[in-house]
């Protein structure tokens, strides 16, 4: 390392950027470390007495030729910071020195900086030469394209120039980029990162890192916001994991495009005809002059229906018979999504050279272990314990979610009995609204908060004894744990709005209590599909707002601050800092499971209760444009560059988003059937109308009740409120009137409409599913062309085998018949004949045979597409 540095120590070159101090060897990747005044006396640690440390990394670096590296699945300085281990500083400086002469041994060329303009800390430079990339290139079987290149000529049919068309329309959205640009070195370096790992876990170097590169302008700026992605430049950046994430995230975008627009043209159809909507017309008419049973005991009074009209009026925007086509819409919608992605993901495994890629999980090394090795003994036989102890852990945070929601039931009932008490006009005038929007908010507010817990305890319980074979299994277990404990926080008040507010009431003068004297709450005349509509506006608006968006922005630029207020830097001083002094300050880069898991979260608020807010893929849309860019901007400016990673597919995401798009179709076919008045109005126009229409729709789904049958202490306060004496007052309710033999008893309609409710949910989502199933087989998984193209390169590759095979054979026969020269008989015999089966036919045989097959090949995938 001498070569570095002048005698006085000074460089012997200006720094020029990410290059080292000659302004000509690009810094590969940097490991920064503490930097104290070392004692006069080096102290010999005990654990570097018998130099085991120096044996295990020059054998784990000479292994590497042996196999190739491992892909990785974390950052080197997160996986680090889990087992840290404090170590004397002499240590520390000895065991860099030993590391930073290895790495010279592997031919790497370094560089130190320890005059850097952030206090204590030091960095050392790395630089790769080609040499080496090819070297490593080699360890790692990395594959080059083909000479021969086969072209596959489109077809002339309609879909096909529908598509250019499509592509031709498009081309000022795509971004400008270099296609030809180098991929990113760190690939061929990973087997010295992660030896440095260790000496991170141990406090040796503080933090490890690429330095980043030119992607703001073409990919991160909000000014690009309308054009695709470069998502090749992307994945040599980044690395194809990262890469496949955001192609995931802009197919799901593009995809909600029809959505959105289908929801909007349905709302739009719901504002068009509120006016010819009968019910509410009933509901508006104040000649009907209904009177209502009280909403609440003893504090609350008769009302008028008429008081209901805005709520009837405005659940009809999303109460109607277009919902009920939107629901089939996005049912197919979701499956054509999934067709999409997977199309779409099998091309980019061509390009990227993934199809023959079989993913080398690394095993975790904690894991390394036998049952019958003493220190472990316990894990191993107290494994199943450990997994009682999860699933009661999660069971109780899921019981807690529980409780919550109940608590808001709770407030809801409460606060709707204190306003209804208020001597404040304006409060009693606005109950409902007031009470839903307050009860919305509040539930976001335990959401956000809960989420941050349960990633927490999520995290806890996987390591809580659990021993799993791979990195791989570890990730999936955290990630289903997560999802698990999210989801129900996010949708057990939905749930709950949907399919069990209003069903356990019971009615006037036998209501159902909890908690004492507190009655169960009852829908609105409208039902509660707008409530459940509020309720889902709110918690989708705030989760991205708050949660996706502000925090995303938010946190990491204040733990960025507060980085830079650490190490006591101006921000002159910053603006005059170097590529790897900026990137220092940067934080971790954490694994992609946070991005995964809210978009996840907002498929299922966009497919699970769609029928009752059709504009949810609109917002969904509208945040994932700002989503993509806020994404690419904290990837390149607030996140240090990670290690590229290789992936085939995105994983358990994918399992998790197909089983979402099944539970929807069952999820929707029960809100539309259950939670909005479909059903009941198409059996009151086809059962029990006399003309045929919706008239007297109103009249006929309103119980009567006396209210000489109210039970002691429970009627109202005021009775005289209406200004006359109310005698019979209605309630929402297929039930027996008070003079009938059954009083109060469920009616036969009641009866009529549940079956019509359970068959609609059976036809529903036997149709929907089968619909879906038939698209599903309809669209093949594989482009056409890709198809092709895959299997004219196997053809190529049988060529070049039984080229290769047929040029040994000749090569061997020509040299039996130069033996067979030096070796000839005398000049009056005549030379030998060959016989007639020593010619190698075998080969040409070989090589026809294997030719017709691959034909054979091509042209049947050609007849299945």
């Amino acid at each position: 390392m001498k070569n570095m540095y002048t005698d006085e120590g000074s460089p012997l070159y200006p720094r020029l950027g990410p290059y080292f101090t000659d302004g000509r060897r690009r810094v590969d990747y940097v490991l920064a470390y503490q930097i104290q005044k070392p004692n006069s006396i080096r102290r010999q640690s005990s654990k570097f007495s018998d130099n085991n440390f120096i044996r295990r990394l020059r054998r784990s670096m000479s292994m590497r030729s042996s196999r190739a590296p491992l892909q990785p699945k974390e950052d080197p300085e997160i996986a680090a910071q889990k087992q840290r281990t404090d170590y004397h500083e002499d240590d520390k400086r000895f065991r860099r020195e030993e590391f930073e002469e290895n790495l010279l041994e592997t031919g790497l060329e370094l560089e130190k900086d320890e005059g850097s303009k952030i206090p204590g800390i030091g960095f050392l430079k790395i630089h790769a030469p080609w040499d080496v990339l090819c070297r490593e290139a080699e360890f790692m079987k990395l594959k080059m394209p083909t000479k021969k290149v086969y072209e596959v000529k489109q077809g002339s049919n309609l879909v096909e120039k529908i598509r250019l068309f499509i592509h031709k329309v498009t081309t000022p959205l795509h971004p400008k980029v270099d296609a030809n640009r180098p991929q990113s070195t760190l690939r061929a370096l990973q087997f010295q990162f992660y030896t440095a790992a260790a000496l991170l876990a141990n406090g040796v170097y503080t933090s490890a890192y690429p330095l980043h590169d030119l992607l703001y302008e073409q990919w991160a700026s909000y000014s690009v916001f309308y054009k695709y992605q470069p998502i090749g430049l992307i994945r040599k950046y980044f690395g194809e994991k990262v890469g496949l994430y955001f192609a995931w995230l802009g197919v799901y975008t593009q995809m909600l495009i029809p959505a959105a627009i289908v929801g909007v043209i349905v709302f739009l159809y719901g504002c068009a005809t509120v006016d010819d909507n009968i019910p509410s017309m009933e509901i508006c008419d104040p000649r009907n002059n209904i009177t209502m049973c009280p909403l609440c005991d003893h504090a609350c009074s008769y009302w008028k229906l008429v008081t209901a009209c805005g709520t009837a009026r405005a659940s009809h925007l999303f109460d109607n018979p277009a919902t009920v086509f939107f629901s089939i819409f996005m049912a197919l919608w979701a499956v054509l999504f999934m067709e999409h992605w997977k199309r779409r993901q099998m091309r980019l495994n061509y390009i990227w050279d993934l199809t023959g890629f079989g993913e080398e999980e690394e095993v975790r090394q904690r894991f390394q272990v036998t049952c019958n090795d003493e220190k472990v003994k316990l894990t191993c036989t107290d494994r199943m314990p450990a997994y009682l102890t999860t699933v009661v852990m999660m069971s109780f945070m899921i019981l807690v979610t529980f409780a919550i929601v109940f608590g808001v039931i709770l407030y809801r009932i409460s606060i709707k009995a204190a306003l209804h008490m208020s001597n404040y006009p304006v409060a009693r005038s606005n109950i409902r609204a007031t009470v839903k929007t307050t009860a919305a908010i509040i539930n976001l507010i335990v959401i956000i908060i809960m989420d941050e817990i349960y990633g927490a305890i999520a995290r806890w319980l996987n390591t809580l004894g659990e021993v799993p074979k791979t990195d791989k299994s570890y990730e999936e277990r955290l990630i289903f744990k997560t999802f698990v404990l999210k989801f129900v926080n996010a949708f057990t008040p939905i749930v709950y709005l949907a399919f069990f507010r209003g069903r356990l009431v019971g009615r006037p003068g036998n209501y159902l209590y909890v908690v004492g004297s507190y009655r169960m709450e009852e829908c609105a005349h409208a039902g509660c599909l707008m409530e459940l509509c509020i309720q889902l506006c709110i918690t989708m608006l705030g989760k991205q707002l708050i949660q996706n968006n502000l925090f995303e922005i938010g946190i990491p630029k204040l733990k960025k601050l507060l980085r830079r207020r650490k190490s006591d830097m101006e921000e002159e001083v910053n603006k005059s800092l170097q590529r790897h002094e900026k990137d220092h300050i940067l934080g971790p880069f954490v694994g992609l499971s946070p991005e995964y898991m809210e978009m996840i979260i907002q498929f299922g608020m966009v497919t699970l209760f769609v029928a009752s807010f059709p504009l949810a893929p609109l917002f969904a849309l509208l945040n994932n444009i700002i989503e993509i860019r806020l994404d690419a901007k904290k990837f390149v400016m607030e996140l240090r560059r990670p290690i590229a990673a290789k992936a085939k597919d995105i994983g358990i995401w994918y399992n998790l988003l197909r089983g979402l798009s099944k539970v929807a179709v069952i999820v929707n076919a029960f809100v539309i059937s259950f939670t909005s008045d479909f059903i009941p109005r198409l059996v009151y126009q086809y059962m029990y109308s006399l003309d045929g229409t919706m008239h007297g729709f109103v009249n006929h789904t309103l119980s009567y009740f006396n209210v000489s049958d109210f039970q002691p202490g429970t009627d109202p306060l005021q009775p005289m409120h209406l200004g006359y004496k109310v005698d019979v007052c209605r309630y929402k309710d297929y039930r027996e009137p008070p003079s009938s033999s059954a009083p109060y008893e469920l009616s036969k309609e009641f009866w009529a409409v549940l079956a019509a409710r359970l068959a609609f949910v059976v036809v529903f989502q036997n149709v929907v599913m089968l619909m879906s199933d038939f698209v599903d087989w309809l669209i093949p998984d594989i482009p056409k062309d890709i198809s092709l193209q895959i299997h004219k390169e196997k053809i190529l590759m049988v060529e070049l085998f039984m080229k290769e095979e047929q040029g040994k054979r000749l090569a061997a026969r020509d040299n039996h018949n130069q033996d067979n020269c030096t070796s000839l008989p005398s000049a009056n015999q005549s030379p030998a004949q060959p016989r007639s089966d020593s010619y190698p036919l075998a080969s040409d045989q070989f090589l026809i045979i294997g030719n017709a097959f691959a034909v054979f090949m091509v042209c049947g995938n050609i007849c299945r597409n």
